[in-house]
């Protein structure tokens, strides 16, 4: 009789390691926190891509969703209007964007592409902003253009677009968050006095 074996998943995101390994026990000691369950953590990421020409053009929307999955490796939202605005003819319920919402190991490996990758290919780039912080410990980024990411393809890119990225974390200050996404490796610019 043949014994049944049981597969297991042994994959883990470099960056996910990275902070389990080092990073969570090197923040215990810089936070001054009692025990490393306190240290502050990613809990998720979202990505929002606003759609303005989608209440006249429903191909821009569907080439938005189609982008933004591409991206995140999971598929994407439509995210609808709540209220009507009659200055942007905006009915309630009309599709307006897309978004996705990232966590567990795609998270880990988004962080890591957009670090590693996608960064260093924005025209210009002399790091990002210390002042995105929202005075709770989440971080948000503007990228003008989709097209720094690898997996599109220039070529069959009609519209330029622009997304937000909000990494959202269990840290209680912004000062925790910095200094977690710092170790994670986000290049964070010096303030103008430091340089």
């Amino acid at each position: 009789m043949a014994t049944a074996t049981k597969k297991t998943n042994t994959y883990s995101p470099r960056l996910k390691d990275h902070y389990e390994g080092e990073l969570r026990a090197r923040l215990k000691d810089e936070l001054g926190v009692s025990s490393v369950m306190q240290v502050p953590r990613i809990s998720k990421i979202t990505l929002n891509m606003g759609v303005g020409e989608a209440k006249t053009e429903s191909k821009a929307l569907d080439a938005a969703i189609e982008e933004l999955t591409t991206i995140a490796g999971q598929r994407a939202q439509v995210r609808r209007a709540r209220k009507s605005i009659a200055g942007f003819k905006i009915r309630e319920g009309m599709p307006i964007g897309a978004r996705v919402t990232l966590r567990g190991a795609r998270m880990y490996e988004f962080l890591d592409r957009l670090v590693s990758i996608a960064l260093p290919r924005i025209r210009d780039f002399r790091g990002l902003s210390p002042r995105s912080f929202d005075g709770r410990g989440n971080y948000s980024i503007g990228i003008r253009e989709q097209i720094i990411f690898p997996e599109i393809n220039y070529d069959d890119v009609s519209t330029i677009r622009g997304l937000d990225v909000t990494i959202t974390t269990t840290a209680e200050t912004d000062e925790q968050a910095f200094a977690l996404l710092r170790g994670l490796g986000l290049p964070f610019a010096q303030p103008e006095g430091d340089r």
